[in-house]
């Protein structure tokens, strides 16, 4: 495994109750939560995500679900990456977007393509129904260098990838997009466009979140081969 370079034994973590688990009706779940009164950082950010952690807004956090382990943390190592015959169409058929790196913010804007994308495809989840300040709860955080990869057809915008910087790599955070063009595979191609804005920065990996084989709209991760696992605290390659 990475060897981190904070000290991360002297910081605090908090292990929330037990709650439902998001991903898995049949389960109860625990979060672990580095302490929010701790100054977080870029590095710190950096470093407890090697070892499994993700954001949501400004928390850091990862499950610690005692005997479950099906949230694995996932990454790809950028230079190994292999584009298959499915990701080589789907840039293709995106050839005509326009895609940039952009400040991570609220607009009006930006919160339409959101609202529009959580009410097609989350009614069931505990994201509906959306607010601006779910908006800035869940994507944006004070302390951590965030930007938004956005895509734009004739000027309209289309997707969001939001994407944090880290030392080592790039954090993919969440992704929404236009529900009218779905058949375009924008969550795929957000991904791909990720990966080639690692390799232009000689960054060694993107980061996925986790990997839950029995929850269909985690278990894609894998598709990106090849994948790295983080099992037993060790990066596995798979």
């Amino acid at each position: 495994m990475d060897n981190p370079q904070d000290d991360i034994g002297s910081k605090r973590f908090f292990l929330t109750p037990s709650h439902p688990c998001s991903y898995l009706d049949d389960r109860e779940a625990h979060t672990l939560f580095l302490d929010p009164r701790d100054t977080h950082s870029p590095q710190t950010y950096s470093t407890l995500t090697k070892l499994g952690f993700r954001r949501s807004g400004g928390h850091l956090y990862r499950p610690h679900c005692g005997t479950c382990t099906q949230c694995i943390p996932t990454r790809i190592p950028v230079d190994q990456f292999v584009y298959s015959r499915r990701f080589r169409r789907v840039l293709k058929q995106n050839e005509d977007l326009v895609v940039r790196f952009e400040p991570a913010m609220y607009t009006g804007r930006n919160y339409d393509l959101y609202d529009r994308y959580i009410a097609a495809r989350h009614q069931d989840g505990d994201m509906f129904p959306p607010t601006p300040e779910q908006f800035r709860a869940f994507l944006l955080a004070s302390w951590s260098e965030t930007r938004f990869l956005s895509m734009y057809l004739d000027d309209e915008l289309v997707c969001i990838a939001a994407t944090d910087l880290m030392s080592h790599g790039l954090s993919a955070i969440y992704t929404f997009f236009d529900p009218a063009l779905d058949h375009r595979s924008l969550g795929v191609f957000a991904i791909l466009k990720q990966l080639e804005a690692c390799r232009e920065r000689g960054l060694p990996f993107l980061y996925l979140g986790y990997w839950i084989e029995d929850c269909e709209k985690m278990s894609y991760k894998t598709d990106y081969r090849p994948i790295e696992l983080l099992i037993d605290h060790r990066w596995v390659r798979s």
